[in-house]
Parts: C-alpha cells; structure tokens; sequence
C-alpha cells in the first residue's frame, strides 16, 4: 500500500507504472477459499475432489487441517508429476506430464496471451490439467491439444484461422492481448504499522531459494546449489543473527567453521510456535536482524522423493493460515544435539588476500586506480612458457561484482550445460562437490551490518597456468587461443594441478557419481559434452563446445564470430549480466572494453598467473544520512 501511495504522489502511475486487470484467473483470497473447500469437505458436501498440481496435504496451513478433511471426501483424484504427500491419501492418482510435455496457454504480466508448445512427447504418459478436466465433459477423449487449439479458435476473427493459428505458434505471442491499462489511485489513507518490539522472537517464512515450497525438493541440481548468502546445500536451517545466537547461548558462527572441510557444526534448537513445535539447526548469519528467526518452506518431507526425503525439517509445520509469513510469539530453546550443515563457503576461502575489491563512488572518482592498490606488477613478464602470440582469437571474460546478486543461476546454469554430476550431501560434507563455477560470500563490516559481496569464480584460463607445469601427463595443456584445456583420457588423478591452483577451481572426480543407465538421466545430458567417469580432474572449459559450434558456422560464411555469438551458460543465463564473454583481440567487443576499464583487476593478480578472467570492481554509492541505519 506504501508502495502504491509513493509512485501516486511522485506521478508514476501511467508512466512507468501501469495498472492492469489481475492476470490471475481467479483474483480472490485464497486462503479464505481453501478453508471454505476444507468446510465443504468436512460437511460432506464434496463429493469428488480434484486436486490438480499442487501438494496441499504437505504445503496448506496446520491449522486448517485438510489433510483431515479429506479423509472425508468419497472419491479423492490427486494430478501430479510426483506420487507425493497428496497422492498417498487419494483413491486415484495420475501422472502429470510436465510442462515442457504438454500444450497449454498462458498470460505474460501484462496479459500478453501466448500458446505453450511441447518440447517433446510425454515420457511417461503423463495427462494435462486440460485433459484431466476434460475426462469429466461429454468429450472425455480430448488431448490439451485439441483443447487448447478449439478454444482460441472461438477467440479468432479471421477468415483463415489455420493461418493465424501458425502465426501464433511461430511469433510465440497472441497479438492485442494484452489487458488495457486502467485508471487505478491507491487509497490516500494509509496505515503505517507501529514500530514495537515482538512479543518473545518472530518467525519469518520464506520460500526456498532452491526448492520453492518443496515442488523442486526432489531434483538433485538444485538440492546441491548453494543457496545465496548462506551457501548452504541438502536442507534448510534455523536463520538468526549473531547476537540472536549469542543470546540464546547457542554457539554458531559462520565466520568459524567445524569438521576437518570446513562444514558448520550447529546446535539444534526447537521452534515452539502456537503450541506446535519443530527442530531444526541453527545457523547465524551475518546481517540477519535481531529478535527474530528466518525458516525455509520446502523441506522435511515425507514422500518427496529418494532425494528430497530427509532433507532438512519441515518448517510448514509451523504455519498458519494468519500468519502464512510472519509472526510474533516464537520461543527457541536450544537441545544440547548437534549436526553437521553442507555448507560450500568455506571449502576455498581466500580471505585476507583481496579477493573482492569494492570502493565508494567518491573514493573512486578522487582516486579511480584506488580499486589496484597492493597489486604487485612484475617489472617484465615471467613465464616458464614462451611468450604467446595470438593471432587468431583470444578469449576471455570479464565478471561485474557491481551486478552480481548472487542468486547462482550461473551455477545451476553450468551444471545442465557440462554435465557435472551431483555428489550428495556426504560428499559435500567432505567439501567434493563438483561444480565448476561457484559464488562467494564475502561480508565486510559490523556483522550485525555487514556489507555484503558477491563473487563468481570460474576457472581463471591462466596465461601463466600453474596446473600446466605440474602434470605428469600432459593432461591439461594450453590451446592456441588461450585456453587451458583438459584431456580427460589421459588424466590419471594424481590431483597436482587442483594443489597447485590458486583459485581452487578444479573438480574431482572422487567417486562414480554419475547414472549411466536410468534412461531420464540419459536425455537430460548435453550431447556436446563428454560425460567423465571416476579418477578425472575437470574445471570450466569457457563452454568450449559453444566456441567450436560458433566456429564452425562462421568459417561456413568465411568470417571472424562475431562479438556476442558465443555465450557461455553462465553468461547466457545471469539475470544482472554480471558475466562477459569474448575474443579479447577484438578491441570493439564487449569484454575488450571491460578490461580497459580503471575498475578492471585480476584476482590474485600478484601471483602472476595472468588469468583470461577479470573482474570490475563493486563501487558503491552509499547515503551517508543512512549510515548506520
């Protein structure tokens, strides 16, 4: 309501702010109509029940109780893509095909109407939402298909609709769909809460960064990203801030970390919530306000998966229909048991050495090459190689900490497009995890207040590479553009290189981590890009497959990539574009100009590795009226 109130009195609304109908089909309180489903169920007035693509035994509000209410129903149909929570308290349950399985419409946010098209077939003969409705109409037999194209036939006014119909599917969008903006003044009376001090602690939910509300809890790409901030992996964890933590006398400091890799051993705690309680370990973060607890919805499940079983407590236990995010009234007692969190922050810390360089915009414009101070720059290059000239390309990148959010869409990103296998809790306990770019968390400051960075760390493609030297083998070697590539058949695992790295950006293969055989997995894999067994040292390439495909098509047409052809996954799916990437030697290219400029540096810069990635460094423009707020 603030928020409305502010662009009305600053004139946005009708210019960059635009108010439409509601995209939502049904714009109602939905809480308010789930719990008078649940009071329909216990009358007995339902007698069928669908429950299409939700899990609301697991995620609705404890206080509702539908899980009990639905006992009471006589024919309980749950559609899904997983047998779940849901599923194993109805009569009838049906695979659900997935979305990139079926046809379907959908409304962009500003009512943009668009087809859903499939990928592929169903793998598993899964039913749509459409087909599923349909089996309860006088035309049971009907694909999404069928539906979906009969229905925007009604909606067409032209002559030849097959034509337009064709249109529709190439263009991707409906055209004149969009709602028409309307005139809509928020009210002028607003009710500005009282700030007040909580009775006991408050409990804050949040979904999962990762597994949302637990839809993606089985899928082990994402149970293994590090989560933002925390960099937690396998479950979720009791958030408070340091001085919370130090109050309850509950010894967890994420500047200090337990166990022979760096793991964080915690103190379980239990949550005693409006007469319901959960246990959970706790984790105190850094910047996190006091007097109050954060938990992630999503886990605990019960018949999540072989994957998502386990993990993690189930915070929604907790949660009630009025107070679904925030409440007041939550006591922490701690247990005396302890645990072990999968955390990745603190595998390859590079504390200390200025991993991060950030500045003010005021320092910067007084002193701009401020951001280098304490880089030692050899008077002459010193190389155990000779000196390389590159006449053809010469790749490299150049990463923005100005813009990284640290949300590891990069990391997931990475891991579609290389095939790298997800190794499991235990193993990341052991600090084997495999991935081939990570994000930093590095926090600066009061930790009550820190300011907090972000950095993503790849594979440095050093001029100067100090793994080179050290193999036996000759298995990772430098390509004639720059690149430090890896022979994976001629890898024997004697792990020199990843000693001699600084940056700590190789993987190892420690154990078989991949599944050769379960047919899904097979077609989830990139064709373009071998699949590594057990005893081989891989890194980032630069999505070499990428720079070859682009190569290819270029010499076709008898010309030089052009800047911007070639993106790396990483690139290619960071929301801040953060990541830059391409051919060096073309001074008109992007990341040419980002390393010219004053904000450019190389991490470690000084060990004279010479690396193809740089960064720019943060610089902040910081209210000096708001300091210490």
């Amino acid at each position: 309501a603030l928020a409305h109130a502010m662009n009305a009195a600053l004139g946005n609304n009708g210019r960059t702010v635009v108010y439409t109908e509601p995209v939502e089909a049904e714009p109602v309180d939905q809480i308010a109509s789930l719990r008078d489903l649940i009071g329909d169920m216990r009358a007995g007035r339902v007698d069928v029940l669908l429950i299409a693509g939700s899990n609301p035994v697991y995620s609705a509000p404890v206080d509702l109780g539908f899980a009990d209410a639905l006992a009471k129903v006589p024919l309980r149909v749950h559609l899904s893509e997983h047998a779940d929570e849901t599923s194993a308290l109805c009569h009838w349950h049906i695979p659900e095909a997935h979305f990139l399985e079926s046809w379907s419409d959908a409304r962009a946010f500003d009512g943009t109407a668009s087809i859903v098209q499939p990928l592929i077939a169903p793998l598993y003969n899964g039913k749509t939402a459409h087909e599923m409705l349909a089996a309860t109409t006088e035309q049971p037999e009907q694909s999404a298909y069928e539906i979906v194209r009969a229905y925007w036939k009604t909606q067409s006014k032209a002559q030849d609709f097959e034509a337009e119909w064709r249109r529709w599917l190439h263009d991707g969008v409906i055209p004149n769909t969009a709602f028409a903006p309307v005139n809509a003044e928020p009210s002028r009376r607003v009710t500005i809460p009282s700030a007040r001090r909580p009775v006991n602690l408050e409990l804050v939910f949040c979904l999962d960064p990762s597994v949302a509300d637990g839809r993606f809890a089985n899928n082990g790409w994402l149970q293994e990203l590090p989560k933002p901030v925390t960099r937690l992996t396998w479950d979720n964890a009791v958030l408070v801030s340091p001085l919370t933590a130090q109050r309850l006398g509950v010894a967890n400091d994420p500047g200090t970390t337990g166990g022979e890799h760096g793991t964080i051993d915690s103190e379980a705690v239990e949550l005693r919530y409006r007469g319901r309680s959960v246990r959970g370990l706790l984790f105190a973060v850094p910047g996190h306000p006091d007097d109050c607890a954060t938990v992630h919805l999503g886990y605990g499940r019960e018949r999540g998966g072989a994957l998502a079983d386990g993990a993690g407590f189930n915070a929604g236990a907790l949660r009630t229909s009025d107070a679904m995010w925030h409440g007041d009234g939550l006591e922490i007692v701690p247990t005396g048991a302890k645990g072990s969190l999968a955390c990745t922050q603190f595998h390859h810390q590079m504390e200390g050495r200025r991993p991060v360089r950030a500045t003010t915009r005021d320092e910067f414009v007084k002193d701009p090459r401020g951001v280098r101070e304490g880089d030692e720059t050899p008077p002459k290059i010193i190389t155990l190689y000779p000196e390389v000239k590159y006449d053809g390309y010469k790749w490299g990148m150049a990463i923005d900490l100005n813009s990284c959010i640290g949300c590891n869409a990069c990391v997931v990103a990475c891991q579609a497009e290389n095939n790298i296998p997800v190794v499991g809790k235990d193993q990341v306990l052991r600090g084997r995890e495999m991935h081939w770019i990570r994000v930093d968390t590095y926090n600066e400051g009061d930790p009550q207040n820190p300011q907090t960075y972000f950095q993503p760390v790849p594979c440095m493609q050093c001029e100067n590479a100090p793994c080179e030297v050290v193999c036996p083998v000759g298995a990772t070697t430098h390509s004639d553009e720059g690149l430090n590539d890896m022979v994976y058949n001629r890898c024997v695992g004697t792990r020199y290189c990843q000693n001699n790295c600084p940056y700590k950006v190789r993987r190892f293969n420690f154990l078989l981590y991949q599944d050769w055989t379960t047919p899904s997995f097979q077609l989830a894999r990139n064709p373009d890009v071998s699949i590594r067994s057990r005893g081989v040292m891989e890194k980032c390439t630069y999505c070499v497959q990428r720079i070859n495909r682009a190569k290819i098509e270029s010499e076709k047409d008898d010309r030089r990539v052009r800047d911007g052809e070639i993106k790396t996954a990483c690139e290619q799916t960071c929301p801040a574009d953060a990541i830059v990437f391409g051919d060096i030697n073309d001074p008109n290219s992007r990341v040419a100009k980002l390393k010219e400029e004053e904000r450019n540096y190389a991490l470690l810069g000084d060990l004279n590795t010479r690396p193809r990635t740089t960064y720019l460094a943060a610089v902040r423009n910081p209210n000096p009226d708001l300091e210490g707020l």
